[in-house]
C-alpha cells in the first residue's frame, strides 16, 4: 500500500532535557535508555522547528513539517489548511521535578505586534532577551497524569488580602493592594531592584528555609513553595518570584483534572507529570523563579490584572465511546482522553490531523484495510477526513491531540 493510500503513520517525537526536567518517567514511557545525570522534561509531538516530529513512511522517516507540506489541503484539512496553513497545536508530556519559571502568554495581536518591533530592532530570534520568537498566541490546556501542583492567575481579593495580612514580612504592601489593586501590587514589586527585593524578602526566607528543610510546611502554602525555590538554586540573590507565589492561586490537581491557561494568565507548574496540548508557538513572557530574560513592560503590558477562579475541567464524557473531551475556547486544539477495555471500542471521523499516544496498555488503530498497533509510549497519526476505530483486548489510555471542529 502506497503513502497517498495509507491514512495511519507512526509517529515519534523528541525529548528535551531541560533542567528542570525528573529522571524517569519520559525515557520509562517511551523506551528510551535513562542516561546518568541527565534529566528528561518533555517530549514533544508536533511540527514545531525546534523539535519536529518524524512520521515513517514507505519512503524512510520524513519531519512531520515536510510530511504535511507534501499535501497540506489532504492531510490538514481544507479548512483548518485554509485557516492555519500548517499544524495549529504542539502536543507535550511533561514531567516537573523542578518549578518552571512563572509566565504569560501574549494574544495574537500582541504576538504580531512583538515580534514586527523586535525584527525592526534586528534582536535575533536566538537571543536571549527576546520575547517573541513567532506571531501566534500560546493558549494552552493540561491534564495531570499525578498528582500535581501549579500557580494559575492572581488570588481572589480576600484571599490575597489574608496572604499579605499573615505573611509578616509582606504585610507593608497590603495598602499598596488596597489603593492600587492588583496592577499597582504587581507593579511595585515587578520593579523593584534586585538589591530591594533581597532586603524585603530575606527575612522572610530566614524564617521558612528551616520549617521547609524540616517539612513543617503544607503544600497548599505559598511558604512551602517560596522555600522550595530557594532550595533549587545556590545564589545569593533572591528571586522576585516569590512575591508572585504569594498572590497566586496554588492549584492541586489529582490524576485526570485539567485546567486552561488563556493569554494574560500568569501561571507557572510547579510539580507532577502531565499531558500538555498547545498552540503551535514558543512566545513566553516570564516573570520570576527563572534566571533567563524578564522584560518587565512587556510582561504588564500582556498580563490580566484581575482575580483568578480556577476553573478545573473534569471533561465531557462519552461513555459509550470510551472518551473524556476536555473543551476550551481555542480554536487551535481540543484535547481528549480515551479508555477503552475489550467490551468497550473507539469510532472517529478525524477532523483535521490527529495525533494520539498511548500512555499504558495496547490497542489496534484500523481504518478500512489500513491498521497500526499503539503500544504504551507509541503514537499514531492520522489524516484529516479518516473514520477509523481503536479496540484493545486488554485495556488502553490515551490521549489525543486534535483540531476542533
Amino acid at each position: 500500500m502506497k503513502d497517498l493510500e495509507n491514512r495511519l503513520f507512526r509517529i515519534e517525537g523528541k525529548v528535551q532535557n531541560y533542567d528542570w526536567g525528573g529522571d524517569r518517567f519520559i525515557p520509562n514511557l517511551v523506551s528510551e535508555p535513562i542516561a546518568p545525570k541527565t534529566t528528561y522534561a518533555e517530549y514533544w509531538l508536533g511540527a514545531h522547528l525546534k523539535a519536529p516530529s518524524k512520521v515513517t513512511t514507505d519512503n524512510g522517516s520524513v519531519s512531520l513539517e515536510l510530511f504535511l507540506d507534501q499535501n497540506i489541503t489532504e492531510n490538514l484539512g481544507e479548512d483548518v489548511a485554509k485557516d492555519f496553513g500548517k499544524l495549529p497545536y504542539l502536543f507535550k508530556v511533561l514531567d516537573v521535578s523542578k518549578m518552571l519559571s512563572i509566565q504569560v502568554h501574549p494574544s495574537i495581536a500582541a504576538a504580531k505586534i512583538g515580534y514586527k518591533k523586535e525584527n525592526e530592532q534586528g534582536i535575533p530570534l536566538t537571543s536571549s532577551n527576546r520575547n517573541y520568537k513567532d506571531e501566534n498566541h500560546k493558549p494552552e490546556i493540561m491534564v495531570a497524569l499525578t498528582d500535581f501542583w501549579l500557580l494559575h492567575g492572581f488570588l481572589e481579593q480576600e484571599k490575597l488580602v489574608k496572604n499579605l495580612k499573615e505573611t509578616l514580612e509582606l504585610s507593608f504592601l497590603l495598602n499598596t493592594f488596597l489603593e492600587e489593586g492588583y496592577l499597582g501590587l504587581y507593579k511595585k514589586v515587578m520593579e523593584y531592584s534586585q538589591e530591594e527585593v533581597n532586603t524585603i524578602l530575606r527575612p522572610l526566607v530566614k524564617r521558612i528555609l528551616p520549617k521547609f528543610v524540616n517539612n513543617e510546611l503544607e503544600k497548599s502554602s505559598p511558604a512551602y513553595w517560596a522555600a522550595k525555590s530557594l532550595d533549587n538554586t545556590d545564589s545569593e540573590d533572591i528571586d522576585k518570584g516569590i512575591f508572585s507565589i504569594y498572590f497566586f492561586n496554588i492549584l492541586n490537581l489529582s490524576r485526570g483534572e485539567a485546567v486552561f491557561q488563556d493569554a494574560g494568565v500568569p501561571h507557572a507548574y510547579l510539580e507532577g507529570v502531565n499531558m500538555e496540548l498547545m498552540a503551535n508557538s514558543d512566545n513566553v513572557l516570564r516573570a520570576g523563579l527563572t534566571s533567563k530574560h524578564i522584560d518587565v513592560d512587556e510582561l504588564i503590558k500582556n498580563t490580566k490584572f484581575e482575580e483568578t477562579i480556577p476553573n478545573i475541567l473534569l471533561g465531557d464524557e462519552n461513555i459509550a465511546n470510551g472518551e473524556v473531551v476536555f473543551k476550551t475556547k481555542a480554536r487551535d486544539f481540543e484535547l481528549s482522553k480515551i479508555e477503552l477495555t475489550e467490551t468497550v471500542s473507539h469510532a472517529s471521523t478525524s477532523n483535521s490531523v490527529e495525533i494520539l499516544m498511548a500512555l499504558k496498555g495496547a490497542a489496534t488503530v484500523s481504518q478500512n484495510k489500513e491498521s497500526i498497533s499503539l503500544n504504551k509510549g507509541q503514537s499514531v497519526l492520522i489524516k484529516a477526513n479518516t473514520t477509523y476505530k481503536i479496540t484493545t483486548n486488554s485495556e488502553v489510555e490515551i490521549y489525543k491531540a486534535s483540531v476542533p471542529k
